[in-house]
């Protein structure tokens, strides 16, 4: 666990670090301009099929183990102004939370997913850093979370990616948000955050991990899971191998809880 002393250190340090990152990755993606837009991203080249299949990520709820990443809570907070909430159809009926804080639609998007004990709601804070800097800021929940509905599993938490990518994609759409696309993950959303870019990347132009718990190694680290753990852990860095969207790795010296 983060020391209390460094973790205010660290807080202190949050509106420069997301001002430096949210600058590098958009010299890396988009230039300079910053003026490029979604559909005109380069062609960042084509994510290899996999040879050894696609990850059984349901394995780690069908162990048991996906009950401990999650820590769902209710919040019905009201948007602030210039924010707007909707929901994101993920199949069965089940629908997840998102929160659009919308500033310049000819500027990027960053399309966010949390942390493991975090709502949208929770974000209303940083997004103002990012209205700061100019940028639009989509937060997504998780099952469960929110006013989100269903159950979070491991399995739903990465199979959701896809549906809502659609959907944030449909809804920027909508608005005319032209800007360029950049999908961002925190700590357990990682995972979907890598799902995207490693299997409906075409129109974003980067991918941002902070603090990310991308690895599976210490979670299915368990007795009498063996091989098909093995199997999951190959097929899931295989997978993450694949990305090619221009990709920006943060994580703190102190983090102890997603170890780098």
């Amino acid at each position: 666990m983060n020391r209390p002393c460094e973790y205010r250190q660290q807080e202190k340090s949050l509106v420069g670090g997301t001002r430096f990152a949210a600058g590098s990755l958009l010299r890396l993606t988009v230039g300079p301009s910053r003026t490029q837009r979604s559909d005109q991203c380069p062609l960042r080249g084509t994510v290899p099929p996999m040879s050894s299949g696609a990850p059984d990520y349901g394995l780690i709820d069908r162990v048991g183990l996906g009950r401990s990443v999650f820590f769902p809570r209710p919040d019905a907070t009201q948007p602030p102004d210039g924010a707007t909430d909707f929901e994101i159809p993920v199949g069965n009926g089940i629908t997840v939370a998102a929160r659009m804080y919308k500033t310049d639609p000819g500027a990027p998007t960053f399309m966010h997913f949390h942390g493991n004990g975090e709502v949208v709601a929770d974000h209303d804070g940083i997004a103002l850093m990012y209205r700061e800097m100019g940028l639009n800021l989509v937060v997504v929940d998780f099952r469960g979370y929110g006013v989100g509905r269903g159950v979070p599993t491991f399995a739903a938490l990465v199979g959701d990616a896809r549906p809502a990518a659609a959907e944030f994609h449909a809804r920027l759409d909508a608005a005319r948000i032209v800007g360029p696309r950049i999908v961002m993950g925190r700590s357990l959303g990682a995972h979907p955050a890598l799902e995207i870019a490693a299997r409906c990347s075409e129109r974003f132009c980067g991918l941002v991990i902070e603090s990310g718990a991308a690895s599976l190694r210490r979670l299915v680290a368990v007795p009498d899971v063996g091989e098909q753990a093995h199997t999951l852990v190959t097929t899931h860095e295989e997978k993450i191998r694949g990305i090619r969207l221009p990709t920006l790795l943060l994580h703190g010296e102190y983090d102890e809880i997603g170890a780098a």
